[in-house]
């Protein structure tokens, strides 16, 4: 009987965070939109303002207001973000399938890739792989995707191979079925729940990893309102007391990932079955 009871709730709560989620994200997409340029426009008669009324998140040097800049570097992020995990999610799903129907060779060839992708440092890689790119959104975007696959690759290749010793894909083999029928009629629908799971698991780290190019140079332009180029300017001003310039960036950028981490957890938790049995 208890268990009756805290299921559905244990359910309405994790649908209730996942709307929650969703609605925050929404309004710094909606608020970064309202705002407009006005995350570009200087006012020299308002420099170097603390945090008030008029200005929540206080203003820089030029006067620019930090709160429309930080919903505009925070939409900037998430842009970035998604845009690196949907790609390297794709190349998981295409390597993870390969490898799991393709053959003990190229099973081979995408186990190792997955091993070198895994241990060689990621920030090195991505410093590398961005600077090879020329920077800029595209280079992040390119760098982050190119190197945030390995893990869920490993996730879908195993949950394939688990698939094909089922009856039915024994049975579609047995009556002459390839391994493209077999993988667009079997196990592309058992894989997606894993796979739109592990994109929104992805998404945190790609921001993150987005950010921190751009912090340390390699990312896109200082004259772009991104979290990671905010965070790279308010450096030099921390020593005159300028510290709203970096904690509410800072502290933006931490809820976001945090909600977005929060987000992937619960949608796993609906679409899991061994979650939902619990």
């Amino acid at each position: 009987m208890k268990l009756s009871i805290t299921a559905p709730d244990r359910r309405s709560r994790t649908l209730w965070t996942i709307a929650g989620c969703l609605i925050l994200f929404s309004a710094i997409f909606i608020g970064a939109w309202l705002y407009g340029e006005q995350a570009l426009m200087t006012s020299l008669d308002a420099r170097k303002l603390p945090p008030s009324w008029l200005h929540p998140f206080g203003t820089d040097w030029l006067g620019r207001d930090m709160f429309a800049r930080t919903l505009a570097g925070i939409r900037i992020s998430l842009g970035v973000g998604l845009s690196a995990a949907i790609f390297s999610s794709f190349i998981a799903l295409i390597l993870g399938l390969a490898a799991a129907l393709l053959g003990r060779s190229v099973d081979t060839v995408v186990t190792w890739l997955v091993d070198v992708g895994m241990a060689t440092p990621h920030l090195v890689l991505l410093i590398l792989i961005s600077f090879a790119c020329g920077g800029g959104a595209r280079g992040v975007i390119i760098a982050v995707a190119v190197s945030h696959w390995p893990s869920l690759t490993r996730v879908i290749r195993a949950e394939v191979l688990a698939l094909l010793s089922s009856e039915y894909v024994t049975l579609s083999r047995q009556l002459g079925k390839g391994p493209y029928w077999i993988a667009r009629r079997h196990l592309l629908p058992h894989v997606v729940p894993q796979f739109l799971v592990g994109l929104l698991l992805l998404f945190p780290h790609a921001i993150l990893h987005s950010a921190g190019l751009t912090f340390l140079g390699f990312g896109m332009s200082p004259h772009t309102p991104a979290i990671g180029a905010l965070l790279a300017d308010s450096m030099r001003y921390l020593s005159m007391g300028l510290w709203w310039l970096a904690v509410a960036p800072g502290l933006v950028l931490i809820i976001s990932v945090k909600a977005f981490d929060i987000l992937g957890n619960n949608v796993r938790a609906i679409m899991d079955p061994k979650t939902q049995r619990e």
